[in-house]
């Protein structure tokens, strides 16, 4: 039923846009839309307005996100409003997202710093029968929510698990392996997925002892960062080596799950202050294969980063925001997994893909989206 009234929603603001049309100028059409069925007769007078609202600036996976989404949405022939919310600050995005609607956005693009937060904002859009899309993070407890597009957190979760294990070969050595655990901003939902892939897949070491957390720190609440910060975890990371010993001649630390890279970086900052070299590092994981991080791979002093090409993402949003327009059903691959808390969202998830030094050329560099900046390095495409 919710999925029905989307649909007639949509439909009837291209209806609406139409019947504006007085004529005059031409305008962009967008792109090809993704969704079969009958033909919808396509807006002909003013450009559809989209709002794209990012979280931060601080990170450079947003500042990726925003972009790309801009580029591909107006390659397509839409308005776009970016905006990012400072530094993760919740009343500035639902302030942004109100000037969205009175400002003209037709559809909204929302990547949520708290995904519990916007109700205001989200009730206004509701009334207005704009369709939201809840982008990489899940919008909480609201039926505003038309459609969740994101990656397959869980998958993310899973391969950071297997990667230690299989890096660890704990299915063939008795251990004990010692471990330290790291996750993101309590408030981000994306969190019960990271986190949960990772522990489905270590939990059962961890049970049989072959893996230790020595700070006994293993319930996701503990092991949260706030805002996803780099000087966060990088504390919690030098409160650990000096409560439990850790150093490279004192208590061995052999892997630390980190669910991002910009937890993973102030981790890796910590070791490397408490005297970690490429020798004696222990495995580090990630998530978003951020430019810094992936030279620390380069270095050894990361060992992995789960890719998700945001020009996927952004691309696959376009197809969602083109099928709204015309009125017709975005493609979408999952109806069950992602309820939001007044029922399962319809969503398309996007694949992930483990990146290590030994693939980054062919994921990175090849498919251009980052370049080859000598020295053992990359840097940020132009």
């Amino acid at each position: 039923m919710k999925r029905i009234l989307i649909i007639a929603l949509a439909a009837c603001l291209v209806f609406a846009m139409a019947a504006c049309n007085t004529g005059g100028g031409s305008t962009a059409e967008p792109a090809g839309g993704s969704g079969g069925g009958s033909a919808v007769a396509e807006p002909t007078g003013d450009t559809i307005k989209v709002g794209v609202s990012m979280p931060t600036k601080s990170l450079q996976r947003w500042n990726q996100d925003g972009d790309n989404m801009k580029k591909e949405l107006e390659a397509a022939g839409y308005e776009v409003d970016l905006q990012y919310a400072g530094d993760n600050e919740i009343p500035l995005q639902v302030t942004q997202l109100e000037d969205m609607i009175s400002g003209g956005c037709q559809v909204l693009v929302i990547a949520a710093i708290d995904g519990s937060s916007l109700g205001s904002p989200l009730e206004q859009a509701k009334e207005a029968g704009i369709p939201v899309i809840a982008y990489d993070r899940l919008i909480m407890n609201s039926d505003a929510v038309s459609y969740y597009a994101t990656f397959d957190n869980w998958m993310v979760g899973t391969y950071q698990g297997q990667y230690i294990v299989d890096t660890l070969d704990l299915d063939n050595q008795e251990g004990p392996f010692n471990i330290e655990l790291f996750t993101g901003d309590p408030g981000d939902n994306n969190i019960n997925f990271f986190f949960g892939g990772a522990m489905e897949v270590l939990q059962p070491y961890i049970d049989e002892g072959v893996l230790v957390v020595p700070s006994g720190q293993t319930e996701k609440a503990q092991a949260a960062t706030e805002s996803w910060s780099s000087e966060k975890s990088q504390a919690r990371m030098e409160t650990l080596i000096s409560s439990q010993g850790y150093s490279p001649t004192g208590t061995k630390l052999d892997a630390v799950m980190c669910s991002n890279d910009s937890t993973a970086l102030g981790v890796t900052n910590a070791l490397v202050g408490a005297g970690y070299t490429e020798a004696d590092f222990p495995i580090i994981t990630g998530q978003d294969c951020d430019v810094t991080n992936t030279n620390n791979m380069l270095k050894g002093l990361q060992s992995m980063s789960v890719f998700k090409d945001t020009r996927t993402l952004a691309a696959q949003v376009v197809k969602m925001v083109d099928a709204i327009a015309k009125g017709s059903e975005p493609e979408i691959n999952n109806t069950s997994d992602y309820d939001n808390g007044t029922g399962a969202i319809p969503t398309y998830l996007c694949e992930p893909v483990v990146c290590t030094a030994d693939n980054y050329v062919e994921l990175l560099i090849d498919s251009g989206y980052y370049v080859d900046a000598g020295n053992g390095e990359v840097k940020a495409a132009e």
